[in-house]
C-alpha cells in the first residue's frame, strides 16, 4: 500500500526545514569568504574556475551512490553525519588560518571535501519532501523552501562582506560551526518515515548497483522525464561562466568591492524571495513545462543588458536581472514537483541523485574552460555567447525531444487530483 504523508510529518518537515536554514546560512557565510579570498589572494579567473570545477566534481561521483543510500539507510543519521563532517573540515579550514597556513591549493582542496559532503546529503534531504509531504502541497513546499533559502541567501553575502572589514577570514569560519549546533537539535528531536522499509521490504537483498539501475530504468520508462533533465544539464552548463566568474566580473570589470558583489547577490536572493511567494501562495500550476521554457529563456534574455551595463553600474545590472531572479524559482520548484509527482516514492531518492548527477553532468567543464576562454576572448564576450545559447536552447528541447509527452503526465496528474475534493483526501488522511 502507497504511504501518504500525514500532517504530523509534515509539521516535522518544517522543523527539520527551519533547523536546515541555520546551517545554510553558516556554510554560505563560510564559501563566499573562501570564493572573495581565492579572488583577492590570486586575482585570476583560471583559479576560479578550478576552484568551481573542483567542487562540481564530487556531485558527479558521490550522488549516485548518496542517492541509492538515501533510499536504504536511515535518512537522518546520513544527514547528521554529513552535517557533522562538514563542521569539522571547517574548523580545520579555521586552525589552518589561525596558524597563517594560506596555501591556496589546501583552500581549494577543502572546498572540494565540503562540496563532496554537501553531494552526498543533498539527495537524501530532497527526498524528505514527498515522503512528509502531501502531493496537493508539493508545489507549495518547493516555494517554501525557496523562499527560506531565499532569505538566507540575501542577508548571507551582506553578512559575510560586513565580517570580512571588521574580522579577520579564520574567525568568521567559525559561524559555520555554531550555526550546525543549532540545526542539529531539530533534527534530532524529529521523526523521519522509513519509507523504504515500508516499500520495498526486499530492498536490502538487492545489489547496489541494481538499485541505481532501476533509477536509470525508471527514468526511461517515464515519456520525456530524461529530456527534462538533459534540458537542466545544458542549462547549468550555459549559466556557469556567470555564475562562476561573477567576483572576477565585479572585482575586475566593474572595479567593484565585497559589498558590490554582496549586493547583487543579496538582490537575486530578493528576487528568489518574490517568486518563492508566488509558490506559495499559489497551490496547484498548469503547463509545468512550458514555464521552465519560457523562464529559462527569458533568464538569459535579462542577463544581456546587465553584461552590457556601464562600468560600475550595478543599480542598472540590478534592475535588468531582478525579473530573472523572480521567475528562477517558479521554474525551479515546478520542476521538482513534476520529480516528485512522476515518480513513486521509494525511489525518489535514487531520482533525484541521478537527476543532480545528470543535471550537473557538464557543468563542471562549463566551470573548467569559464577562466581561460574569459582570458582569451574577454570575460563580456564570454557572458554574451553564453546568454545568446541560453535563449536558444530552451526552444530546441520543446520541439526536437519528448518533454512534450511530460507535460501531458502531469495535466493528467491535475486532473485526477482535481476529481477528488479536499475534504475526502483529510478524511482518508485521518483515517489512516
Amino acid at each position: 500500500m502507497d504511504y501518504k504523508p500525514t500532517k504530523k510529518n509534515f509539521r516535522h518537515y518544517m522543523y527539520f526545514l527551519f533547523g536546515q536554514q541555520f546551517s545554510m546560512l553558516g556554510s554560505l557565510i563560510v564559501s563566499f569568504v573562501i570564493t572573495w579570498w581565492l579572488t583577492i589572494e590570486t586575482g585570476s579567473a583560471v583559479i576560479l574556475s578550478i576552484s568551481v570545477f573542483l567542487m562540481f566534481i564530487p556531485q558527479i561521483v558521490v550522488t549516485p551512490f548518496s542517492g541509492v543510500l538515501s533510499d536504504r539507510w536511515n535518512k537522518k543519521a546520513i544527514i547528521a553525519i554529513s552535517d557533522s563532517m562538514q563542521a569539522i573540515v571547517t574548523f580545520l579550514l579555521f586552525a589552518f588560518f589561525l596558524f597563517d597556513i594560506k596555501n591556496v591549493w589546501l583552500v581549494l582542496g577543502i572546498n572540494t571535501f565540503r562540496a563532496g559532503l554537501y553531494a552526498f546529503q543533498y539527495p537524501t534531504v530532497q527526498s524528505l519532501i514527498p515522503t512528509m509531504v502531501p502531493k496537493d502541497n508539493l508545489s507549495r513546499i518547493n516555494g517554501f523552501n525557496f523562499l527560506f533559502s531565499g532569505l538566507i541567501y540575501s542577508i548571507g553575502p551582506i553578512i559575510a562582506a560586513t565580517l570580512l572589514a571588521f574580522f579577520p577570514a579564520s574567525q568568521i569560519f567559525l559561524l559555520d560551526i555554531i550555526t550546525f549546533g543549532i540545526a542539529l537539535i531539530p533534527l534530532i528531536l524529529i521523526k523521519i518515515p522509513k519509507i523504504h522499509q515500508v516499500l520495498t521490504e526486499e530492498a536490502t537483498e538487492k545489489s547496489f548497483m541494481k538499485d541505481f539501475k532501476t533509477g536509470l530504468l525508471t527514468i526511461k520508462m517515464i515519456p520525456g522525464l530524461f529530456a527534462m533533465i538533459a534540458f537542466a544539464m545544458i542549462w547549468n552548463f550555459i549559466h556557469r561562466p556567470w555564475a562562476v566568474l561573477m567576483p572576477y566580473f565585479v572585482k575586475y570589470t566593474h572595479d567593484g568591492s565585497a559589498f558590490d558583489l554582496a549586493l547583487l547577490m543579496a538582490m537575486a536572493q530578493l528576487g528568489n524571495i518574490l517568486g518563492s511567494l508566488i509558490m506559495s501562495i499559489k497551490k496547484t500550476w498548469k503547463h509545468k513545462i512550458k514555464i521552465n521554457i519560457i523562464g529559462a529563456s527569458f533568464f538569459f534574455i535579462c542577463q544581456i543588458p546587465a553584461i552590457l551595463a556601464p562600468k560600475g553600474n550595478f543599480i542598472l545590472m540590478i534592475i535588468v536581472l531582478f525579473p530573472a531572479w523572480i521567475i528562477l524559482p517558479i521554474t525551479v520548484s515546478t520542476y521538482l514537483a513534476i520529480l516528485q509527482t512522476v515518480v513513486s516514492k521509494d525511489k525518489i531518492g535514487r531520482i533525484m541523485s541521478i537527476d543532480h548527477m545528470i543535471s550537473m553532468a557538464i557543468a563542471p567543464i562549463g566551470a573548467l574552460i569559464a577562466g581561460p576562454l574569459a582570458e582569451f576572448i574577454g570575460i563580456v564576450n564570454l557572458f554574451l555567447l553564453f546568454a545568446i545559447l541560453g535563449v536558444i536552447h530552451p526552444f530546441l528541447i520543446w520541439f526536437f525531444t519528448k518533454i512534450r509527452q511530460l507535460e501531458i503526465i502531469d495535466q493528467e496528474y491535475m486532473k485526477e487530483t482535481e476529481e477528488i475534493p479536499e475534504e475526502i483526501i483529510e478524511i482518508v488522511e485521518i483515517i489512516e
